[in-house]
């Protein structure tokens, strides 16, 4: 130990463990990781109430890197043997892995999940991504589809200069699908019209999607054999643990303290010392205690914001200082709500227990109510919610501000409020409810707006520091999923391995350039 170099992970999310996990596995530096609170698995951790598991956010396992994809097996096998609700409705997939653990048995296991997307707009659910089907056609009525259709060509003849979100979205949709589809709810989760977002944004998490790949998309399927071409919006199938996000990472944190690494939990970082280009230590606050400690490197997947704050005003950092702190960040709220039932029909050809709807997830458009998502965690996993045969267990989320009205709320009132909205757009029975519970998470969603535009001088800036490295959705302020926040710390372990051949640029570029992008082939 004496002889190791030491690396310093600030974070226990998924870029902070990958980040471990690797240097375990190909190095012979020890990983060090201080988390600042008391979960395993940043915003893709899952919380456990009373017998019910909620999943932050909604994460999907799947990525077109045969890195990622790698590790995730070797974390977590794949399931062999159908789950709970398969055997139920005698369902069997192809691909189940030989030999795999049996989820009836086993807890570490990854499952096989089909995806299903939609939007709940006037009442009525459309096709996600939205999409020209004879069923939203019929949905939104006869006036609305020519609209939307001569918006559409007019689209693909006038091109707008891509200088907003708005822009993106109507150049790859026409305006009035945008008006309807899109303005409002990019507004429900920013807080924010979105002529005032980043068009960045939507080419990070849109990518290549238009209409017209929905509507071929929709035209191949039956043709299709593969889903490894298909852009990341349009998969239907996925892997996902038997109990959330949160238990692959628990899993995977207990294998690095099982290589040797070390986890330090409710270790806040306050405070980061330098001197010139180098990182020479930092303060974490440990139950009361203010503890320094030094490493050779250090990867921080703490937010841009309060990595600068622990830095401190230099006289070398006064712009990277300035645009930094006004960074801006959007908090979220779920409630989970336990049900008998829900109101919303079945009306797809897809079986499920007790003929419930398949979605996965649902984004609710409906402009009265402030909830921005559902989701239905019996169809991520039977074995989220204590009697799947019995009850039904909802996910409603809302994205807020710390601080704001909604934030400061008491959970009594902001549940209540909740139930409220749900059935006022036909989605329950209050009296249906039999359980709920509100969770608060910060910083969950990296904004692209404000001093996001100068984002440019702070990457400058941090890239000075040979021996820091910064990964990971917050760490990057990089609105980025679970893969490519993985594979910043990939990357990450390669600069540190040969930073000749892997400079540390590279690490900046994951989810930006075309070769990380999901449609690579």
């Amino acid at each position: 130990m004496e002889n190791k170099k030491t690396a310093i992970i600030i974070g226990a999310g998924p870029a902070g463990l990958t980040a471990a996990y690797e240097l375990l596995k190909k190095t012979d530096i020890h990983p060090i990781i201080l988390e600042g609170s008391s979960t395993i698995g940043g915003i893709s951790q899952t919380v456990a109430y009373k017998g019910n598991h909620i999943d932050i956010g909604g994460h999907r396992f799947f990525s077109k890197s045969e890195e990622v994809n790698q590790i995730w097996s070797e974390v977590m096998p794949l399931q062999g043997a159908p789950a709970a609700d398969d055997l139920i409705l005698n369902r069997i997939n192809e691909h189940y892995a030989k030999d795999g653990p049996n989820p009836e048995n086993d807890d570490v296991v990854m499952l096989i999940r089909h995806r299903v997307s939609r939007i709940l707009y006037l009442h009525k659910f459309f096709d996600y991504p939205i999409s020209l089907s004879t069923k939203t056609l019929k949905s939104m009525g006869f006036s609305r589809t020519m609209r939307a259709g001569f918006g559409y060509l007019g689209s693909m003849v006038h091109k707008r200069k891509e200088d907003s979100l708005e822009n993106f979205y109507i150049n790859r949709f026409g305006k009035p699908l945008y008006g309807m589809f899109f303005e409002k709810y990019t507004e429900k989760v920013w807080g924010r019209h979105p002529s005032e977002i980043d068009a960045s944004w939507g080419a990070q998490r849109v990518k290549g999607l238009s209409l017209w790949k929905t509507l071929t998309h929709a035209l191949a399927k039956p043709f299709r054999r593969s889903s490894k071409h298909v852009e990341t919006s349009l998969i239907e199938e996925f892997f996902y643990p038997k109990k959330g996000p949160g238990q692959l990472y628990e899993v995977m944190a207990q294998k690095v303290i099982a290589l040797g690494g070390e986890i330090i939990m409710r270790a806040e970082v306050v405070k980061i010392e330098a001197n010139k280009n180098e990182i020479t230590g930092l303060v974490y606050e440990h139950e009361g205690e203010a503890i320094k400690i030094t490493g050779d490197y250090y990867i921080s997947s703490m937010p841009l914001k309060d990595l600068f704050l622990a830095l401190g005003e230099r006289e070398d950092n006064h712009n990277p200082y300035e645009v930094a702190t006004h960074l801006v960040y959007r908090d979220f709220i779920t409630v989970g709500l336990l049900l008998n039932k829900i109101l919303l029909k079945n009306e797809t050809n897809i079986k499920t227990i007790n003929n419930l709807i398949p979605d996965t997830w649902i984004y609710v458009q409906e402009e009265d109510v402030n909830v921005g998502r559902l989701q239905i965690f019996n169809n991520w996993s039977p074995y989220m919610v204590d009697d799947f045969q019995k009850h039904v267990w909802l996910g409603m989320e809302y994205f807020v501000n710390e601080g704001d009205a909604m934030w400061e709320m008491k959970d009594k009132d902001f549940i209540a409020m909740a139930i409220d909205e749900l059935a006022r757009i036909k989605v329950i029975n209050p009296e249906d409810v039999i359980d709920s519970v509100r969770i608060k998470i910060k910083k969950a969603y990296p904004a692209y707006f404000d001093t996001y535009k100068d984002i440019d001088v702070v990457i400058d800036y941090l890239n000075t520091f040979t021996n820091l490295f910064c990964i990971g959705r917050n760490g990057q302020h990089r609105y980025n999923n679970m893969d490519h926040s993985m594979l910043t710390a990939i990357e990450t372990v390669k600069s540190i391995q040969d930073p000749i051949n892997f400079p540390k640029e590279n690490i900046w570029k994951v989810n930006t350039e075309k070769e990380y992008h999901e449609e690579k082939k």
